[in-house]
């Protein structure tokens, strides 16, 4: 097993690309969204660099992609986003049927509804 597929900063880094790439977002347009330095975000995507936690909320936001997805691939908390979680957002990411405004608003009610739902649950169950 090569130090590639173990560094976790290349990982991490591998992901936003791919989550990037998927928005159909250029590193320059990227780094207009999230008033990121387009180099750092390229040595972040290269792995070279570990993000702070602003630049990875900022980035998590810029991509559609929840701060707590991001956070984990970062292992910074553990992953306590569910697979169906993960393949409800990434269902909404590629539907091509919609547009990427409908998509990022559906993204937002899809995960204020979740959250919203967690709290319930929390408050039931002190």
């Amino acid at each position: 097993m090569g130090a590639r597929e173990v560094d976790p900063q290349r990982l991490l880094g591998d992901f936003i690309r791919a989550q990037r790439q998927m928005a159909n977002l250029s590193l320059r347009q990227l780094s207009a969204l999230t008033e990121v330095s387009n180099p750092y975000l390229s040595q972040i995507e290269r792995g070279l660099h570990e993000p702070s936690l602003r630049v990875l909320t900022s980035i998590a936001n810029a991509l559609n992609v929840s701060a707590e997805t991001l956070l984990a691939q970062a292992g910074l908390i553990s992953d306590t986003v569910t697979s169906d979680d993960d393949a409800t957002e990434g269902a909404i990411r590629v539907d091509q049927r919609l547009t990427e405004p409908q998509r990022r608003a559906l993204l937002s009610v899809y995960r204020s509804y979740v959250e919203g739902n967690a709290a319930d649950e929390s408050s039931r169950h002190p």
